[in-house]
């Protein structure tokens, strides 16, 4: 790892090396806090969670190879190199932000309340048209996470697309003094983390702070129709880049077009004289495109539009961008769409907010065959938890669907809000996911189209596995 000496690190992290002066100018070779991952000459980051504690596997990770580790204890006898540190889990971010500014690389922060991820794959696949790309996987995207994913980065690597969640003031200052973005996107500013932000206004305090530890002379790129997001001028001198449907004053997208489950099409204006001008662009980055999208939801549009910015400000073509958007692949419990035994599963689990939960219920609507809607309880919502439940529900009574099974505590609003909004619709509520997945066989047929969407404590993955081992 380029500049990863334990001298270094040490520095970084300020820590009180343990080891000869031979080691102490040696570069590790991968950093990891999971001891079963260990390589050869790699360092190992030994944190105490809730579980367990890395400290009790420090032993096994020399055993392996490891060069060196670092311990909130003091290792008494022991000859190998260590790092003492106050706590590792600062460490673990202090020594992130240092291999960051090593890499000669680029680096796409993305944020928001909703859509995160499936932005940060839309923006991966125009970025690899062109440049060798890293992003987040899975659920990387917070204060471990993130650093872990800084370390996967090698000097072969031209740009990393980092997704960064927050649930609270101050946690993003923390990421993106690590992230050190050079291009920021922010996808929307809706409910979600409300018991510690409590508004609206205090997301968007909350998820700009993105801004704080940014390059200067960087790119911000915001949703334009978001009436929060557009209300940010200027940042560091300059002018945001905008993307909207109805704001068409930056990047925008018209003659929208919903393919159903098979995606969306429509035509993106890249509106040259507001895109972002650099070194590498050339001249037929701003052209206007017509772009299949190959996921359901006419939401995907703002991913794509987003994508476009992105790739425009890093100097694509827009036969690139085009060709990334419609080759974009999804991933499980977002988006996901899955034919098993019958169905089609439109997995969409990993988690759930209101304004997501209501943009699902709307791809539903395009399903073959019954279209059943299998919802969970939405977490972090504060004092507002049940009348955001009921507001999904009167959304559901609303849409073209026909059977609607809710299950969990809060979720009980939801289920009576939809009846009473459409009686005609069949309503079913389960106490919990035990119960659900008990009686689930009986509510589903062959042929139904199945949305199923909850946030991540549910554990709806076991919902989807068992529909598709039915």
């Amino acid at each position: 790892m380029k500049g990863m000496t334990l001298e270094a690190v040490a520095k970084a992290c300020d820590g009180i090396y343990h080891g000869s002066d031979g080691d102490k100018i040696k570069e590790v070779s991968a950093i990891t806090t999971d001891s079963r991952q260990i390589q050869p000459q790699g360092m190992f980051i030994a944190i105490k969670g809730a579980r367990s504690d890395g400290h009790a596997y420090i032993d096994s990770c020399y055993d392996k190879g490891a060069l060196c580790c670092i311990s909130e204890q003091e290792l008494p006898g022991e000859k190998r190199p260590y790092i003492q540190v106050e706590s590792s889990l600062q460490a673990l971010k202090d020594i992130a932000q240092l291999y960051r500014a090593n890499l000669d690389i680029k680096v796409v922060g993305i944020t928001g309340s909703v859509g995160k991820t499936s932005t940060k794959e839309t923006i991966a696949a125009v970025l690899s048209q062109k440049y060798k790309v890293l992003k987040t996987q899975g659920n990387f995207n917070n204060e471990i996470g993130l650093p872990l994913t800084i370390f996967r980065l090698t000097e072969e690597d031209e740009i990393a697309v980092l997704e960064m969640g927050i649930s609270d003031f101050g946690e993003m200052t923390r990421l993106t003094k690590i992230a050190q973005p050079d291009i920021c996107v922010i996808t929307n500013i809706g409910l979600c983390h409300l018991e510690n932000l409590k508004s609206r206004d205090g997301i968007l305090k909350a998820k700009t702070e993105i801004f704080k530890s940014m390059n200067p002379d960087g790119t911000v790129i915001l949703n334009g129709d978001d009436d929060k997001l557009i209300t940010i001028s200027e940042v560091y001198g300059k002018k945001p880049v905008f993307f909207g449907i109805k704001n068409t004053a930056g990047i925008y997208a018209d003659h929208i077009e919903n393919l159903g489950l098979e995606g969306v099409r429509c035509r993106i204006h890249m509106a040259a004289d507001n895109a972002v001008q650099t070194e590498n662009q050339t001249e037929n980055a701003a052209e206007d495109f017509t772009v299949q999208i190959p996921v359901a939801g006419e939401h995907m549009v703002y991913n794509a539009m987003a994508a476009a910015a992105v790739g425009e400000a890093l100097g694509l073509t827009a036969e690139q961008i085009k060709t990334g958007i419609e080759g974009m692949e999804t991933i499980a419990g977002r988006n996901h769409i899955i034919r098993e035994n019958g169905f089609l599963i439109l997995d969409d689990c990993y988690n759930a907010n209101p304004m997501s939960m209501k943009a699902s219920l709307d791809v539903l609507q395009d399903g073959a065959g019954r279209r059943i809607a299998v919802l969970g309880d939405m977490g972090e919502l504060g004092e507002n938890e049940v009348q955001l439940h009921e507001e999904v529900g009167e959304h559901a009574g609303k849409c073209d669907i026909d059977v609607l099974i809710c299950t969990g505590k809060l979720c009980r609003n939801m289920a009576e809000r939809a009846q009473r909004t459409n009686p005609d619709l069949k309503v079913i509520y389960e106490p919990d996911r035990e119960s659900l997945l008990e009686h689930l066989e009986g509510y589903v047929q062959d042929g139904d189209t199945i949305l199923v969407k909850a946030s991540h404590f549910m554990k709806f993955e076991e919902v989807v596995t068992k529909l598709e081992n039915m």
